[in-house]
C-alpha cells in the first residue's frame, strides 16, 4: 500500500512510499501519472519529505539514482 504525503513544492504535489516493495512515487504538478522509483530505502524517503526544499533534494539525491 502506498502511503502518500502532500508536500510544499511548486513542482511536486505529493510523494508516496510503499515499504513492502521499497518503491517511492512522485506526483509532479506537470505530469500524469506519477513516477516510480525502485530500491529506495525508507530513510531516503523520510529525508526527502522532510527536506527544506523538496525540489532541490529531488535533483541532488533522487533524480537518476533509483530508476526501475
Amino acid at each position: 500500500m502506498i502511503d502518500w504525503v502532500i508536500v510544499r513544492s511548486s513542482a511536486i504535489r505529493r510523494i508516496g512510499y510503499d515499504a513492502s516493495t521499497s518503491r517511492m512515487y512522485i506526483d509532479f504538478e506537470d505530469s500524469d501519472p506519477y513516477y516510480t522509483f525502485c530500491g529506495v530505502p525508507e530513510h531516503a524517503f523520510r529525508e526527502f519529505i522532510n527536506a527544506r526544499s523538496v525540489g532541490r533534494h529531488y535533483h541532488h539525491y533522487i533524480k537518476d539514482r533509483y530508476d526501475c
